[in-house]
């Protein structure tokens, strides 16, 4: 008998989607569109203002997916019982979901303590110039890199969210249906 989890799997793969797209769209369009602004004291004021505006939409993404996560592990704990890949996709999933869980928050103590620096000048919100603080600069230097790690970790979990719906499908019949048959032609 067939188990629906329509909610719970919404609020897992809408959460998941939000926090991939938001970073994804953060690191490509946002912090280009940072760059380009014409003062070079402004740039990282600019990006701390989107930043802002998106970090309650990313903490609800967070834990739509968190929740729908456990609502999926308790409503199919029969089957994770009996499927040692469903066991260890769930177990690579939630590594990876504390992992993305991380990058986040520190990518934005990053961007907290870069927008307390929002008045000097930069290149781009991750690429300090050569007036640009020490203490600035580091901070810049680790979010250049931080920021495409979350939407990587967050890929993959949607690549593995993806491989655990085929893994819930039920096991073929020896009979095979007529597509089937006519593709193997």
């Amino acid at each position: 008998m067939s188990q629906r989890n329509t909610l719970v799997r919404s609020l897992h793969d809408v959460g998941l989607a939000a926090w991939f797209g938001g970073s994804l769209m953060g690191a490509v369009g946002l912090n280009s569109a940072a760059a380009s602004v014409s003062s070079p004291r402004e740039r990282l004021a600019v990006s701390s203002v989107g930043w802002k505006h998106w970090a309650p939409v990313q903490w609800a993404a967070m834990a739509a997916h968190g929740l729908g996560g456990v609502g999926l592990i308790l409503g199919n704990t029969e089957r994770l019982a009996a499927q040692k890949e469903g066991r260890v996709n769930t177990g690579v999933k939630l590594a990876l979901t504390l992992a993305a869980i991380g990058t986040s928050v520190y990518s934005g103590v990053l961007g907290m303590k870069m927008g307390a620096n929002s008045g000097e000048a930069v290149e781009g919100t991750t690429e300090p110039s050569e007036v640009t603080s020490d203490e600035l600069a580091s901070a810049q230097n680790q979010q250049r890199i931080l920021q495409w790690v979350t939407p990587v970790v967050t890929l993959i979990l949607i690549v593995l969210g993806a491989q655990q719906g085929e893994q819930q499908r039920p096991v073929p019949s020896a009979k095979a249906s007529w597509f089937q048959r006519a593709i193997r032609r």
